[in-house]
């Protein structure tokens, strides 16, 4: 693909692999194992307080198509193909879910070097077209998004957005929720090698007048080890220390503790991935 300025949905997304990705009260383990005509199998379990759940996964890639089949414990069967290369600088994704068979989504993604165009639609009776588009470069890029549900005649969603990277910062703001909220972010890795960074957002919500207001950071101890914080400005402290204890095998404990009620017993997650 050519490099360009990205998909609008990947705005914001190095603040949230700071802020979100990790954090989790659940306890889950996963194991990837690869067969020898290049199947990958994954099994994953997840405990979320009384419930347990548990999923089989296989991933298989010829040529330039991708397949991916997921079976959980209530029988669902989500596949998903992903054709690369189909003509130049395009990729095409189409998923279901069985069995229910109106799940259909066809997505189409072009690539430019100035910018990205993104279409779907869900292959239903009543359709719902998305439709995003950036422009610019990997250094700054203009993007937007709008949904339109061809039954009632009225827009799902639309977002507008601006990101900005620097090779130590990143900054972006999207106005979200048709206009009714608006949130910025910031990332500041304080060492060229990118171990550590600091990283702040606020999101704001025009009709109920409500703001929140995030801090966090993220710390490479080693190669194998990296811990994250964060805390807003409800009282909401959370922390990630992620282990990688053999390669591609990680561990994750994290927690989350809620600052102005300490009464309430704090909340723990698990998370053990292994690739053998």
């Amino acid at each position: 693909m050519s490099k360009g300025p990205g998909l609008f949905s990947e705005f914001g997304k190095k603040t949230k692999d700071i802020l979100t990705a990790n954090y989790t009260t659940d306890h889950k383990v996963s194991i990837n194992t690869c067969s020898e005509n290049g199947v990958i199998l994954t099994s994953t379990a997840v405990k979320k307080g009384s419930l347990s759940t548990s999923d089989l996964a296989a991933k298989y890639k010829y040529k330039d198509v991708l397949i991916d089949v997921k079976v959980d414990t209530e029988s669902n069967i989500l596949s998903t193909l992903t054709f690369t290369e189909i003509l130049p600088s395009t990729k095409a994704i189409a998923s279901f879910k069985l069995p229910y068979y109106d799940s259909g989504k066809l997505e189409v993604q072009y690539f430019h070097e100035h910018a990205t165009l993104t279409t779907a639609a869900t292959l239903k009776q009543s359709p719902v077209f998305d439709l995003s588009a950036t422009i610019g470069n990997p250094s700054i890029a203009f993007g937007g998004e709008a949904g339109y549900d061809v039954t009632s005649g009225n827009f799902t969603k639309y977002t507008a957005g601006i990101s900005v990277s620097k090779p130590d910062s990143y900054g972006s703001v999207i106005f979200g929720d048709k206009g009714d909220s608006i949130q910025a972010s910031y990332v500041h890795h304080l060492d060229q090698s990118k171990k550590t960074s600091a990283v702040g957002e606020i999101c704001r919500k025009f009709s109920t007048n409500e703001n929140t207001f995030t801090v966090g950071g993220s710390y490479a101890i080693d190669h194998l080890t990296i811990v994250k914080g964060k805390l807003n400005n409800h009282g909401k402290l959370g922390g990630v220390l992620q282990h990688e204890v053999i390669p591609k095998s990680m561990f994750t404990i994290s927690g989350e503790i809620d600052t102005k009620a300490l009464e309430k017993a704090p909340k723990f997650g698990l998370s053990i991935a292994l690739v053998p």
